[in-house]
């Protein structure tokens, strides 16, 4: 099947005009490995809107698709051939796509360039990984230290039911009325439905400065492209770079339905408030839906509680359709971190003071000696064992969508995942009520990419 395309040379906005030429070099230089992240993550972004979370799928569709840097007399310009149609108007692209673009050039050439080439950035030293995800969320101009908090992160799937989407747009209205804004993973579904509702809220209360901060990374974005409501765009260079970045940016966090995404988001946030130096620290975690989404929020709290203990419960809450509870009791934990905050003369908008154990900030490379390996087993740290479980989603998530992950299944055949028979039993039972609510994809009969070994 052929997809319409269009050839053009895009101007940028205000947001990156200027490359030096040893930043141009580095980009085209095939050896970094560079140009092809740059590719990949533009042609998503070109791709906005498409009903695909398929990586794999989009690289095949558009396979003549390439950008290039063209240096010209006032700055830069970029030049695309065989991109998406649907990113242009009558021959012009759409600005917030155009928006989108350059800062992904941004975040790339920032990353490629500097972050991994600073002496004093240790990217195997926990507060080195700190300091950089710092660094890059500056570099993108979305830390603004004369604000108050405010920053709510909303995570849940991309594929969930319309009641589900219509409730996530009503708890985003909800918290827009009350002067909240919004940050997601960018995509489609319970990432976009808070963002659609929230810009209601804040034009009803005439707030013209809302801010839908989408944070995504190269291996995700191709399954979720960045919703057309996001107006702040940062790419970062890993799963596990992305998440910190969401919780240091953050003032607190509602989680709607999901699927192993959103799990393994869920598994994160409770590793690093489980963490024993986090104990004092206030931070606002509420997971609901709508009263049909009651089972699925069952049945993640009894596979948290088995696995990580009674003691989990204290560091979220549950609430049922009720949009307007959600709101107020966000509104009120971010008041709780902002006096925290205020007290202990830390930053409103980098969250130095939250301690995240390395089994978080290093990179996990989901191989299948790597997913069969995982300590998936009650001797250790909760903490730690909240670690190992967000690494096993964290690979499924690689099977289902990204393009490496999908080519390493097809090479290899499925990932094992083995450990404890407890959680293997509770892990099979949710996995498997993720397939029956049809979580796992948008469209389409779910193949899976792991066997469970017991």
């Amino acid at each position: 099947m052929k997809y319409e395309v269009v050839d053009a040379v895009i101007s940028p906005d205000e947001r990156l005009n200027v490359l030096s030429r040893n930043e141009v070099s580095i980009l085209l230089d095939g050896s970094q490995g560079l140009y092809s992240i740059f590719r990949n993550c533009s042609l998503a972004v070109l791709s906005t809107g498409s009903d695909l979370d398929d990586g794999k799928e989009l690289l095949e569709r558009y396979k003549s698709f390439d950008i290039r840097v063209i240096p010209v007399e006032r700055g830069i310009k970029l030049e695309v051939k065989g991109a998406p149609a649907s990113a242009f108007v009558d021959g012009e692209m759409i600005k917030g796509i155009n928006e989108h673009l350059f800062a992904v050039l941004r975040d790339v050439v920032f990353v490629g360039e500097k972050i991994t080439r600073m002496a004093d950035i240790d990217l195997q030293d926990s507060e080195g990984i700190s300091n950089a995800v710092f660094l890059i969320l500056r570099n993108a101009g979305i830390l603004h230290p004369a604000k108050d908090p405010s920053l709510v992160v909303c995570w849940g799937g991309h594929s969930i039911s319309r009641e589900e989407y219509d409730y996530s747009k009503e708890v985003g209205y909800q918290m827009g009325l009350r002067g909240m804004d919004i940050c997601t993973g960018c995509g489609p579904g319970a990432m976009k439905g808070p963002m659609k509702g929230a810009t209601i809220g804040h034009a009803k209360q005439r707030n013209g400065m809302g801010c839908y901060l989408g944070i995504s990374e190269p291996g995700i974005i191709a399954a979720e492209s960045p919703n057309p409501i996001v107006n702040e765009l940062v790419i970062m260079p890993d799963i596990e770079k992305r998440l910190e970045a969401f919780i240091r940016t953050g003032h607190g966090v509602v989680i709607f339905p999901g699927g192993v995404g959103t799990a393994e988001e869920i598994l994160f946030i409770l590793g690093v408030l489980m963490h024993p130096e986090n104990k004092s620290i206030p931070f606002p975690l509420i997971m609901t839906g709508p009263s049909a989404s009651a089972d699925y929020f069952e049945e993640i709290d009894a596979f948290l509680v088995e696995t990580l203990g009674e003691s989990v419960r204290a560091y979220y809450e549950i609430i049922i359709n009720d949009p307007v509870q959600v709101a107020r009791k966000m509104q009120a934990g971010i008041h709780e971190v902002c006096e925290f905050r205020t007290q202990h003369g830390d930053a409103y908008y980098y969250n130095w003071r939250l301690k995240i154990d390395p089994a978080f900030q290093q990179e996990f490379r989901p191989t299948h000696e790597n997913m069969a390996a995982l300590e998936l087993h009650k001797d250790q740290e909760p903490h730690l064992l909240a670690a190992n479980l967000r690494r096993a989603f964290s690979g499924i998530v690689a099977g289902n969508v990204k393009d490496e992950g999908i080519r390493a299944i097809e090479e290899h055949g499925l990932f094992e995942i083995r450990g404890d028979k407890q959680i293997m039993e509770r892990l099979d039972k949710l996995l498997t009520s993720f397939v029956a609510q049809t979580r796992m994809k948008l469209e389409g009969e779910y193949t899976p990419c792991y066997r469970i070994i017991r």
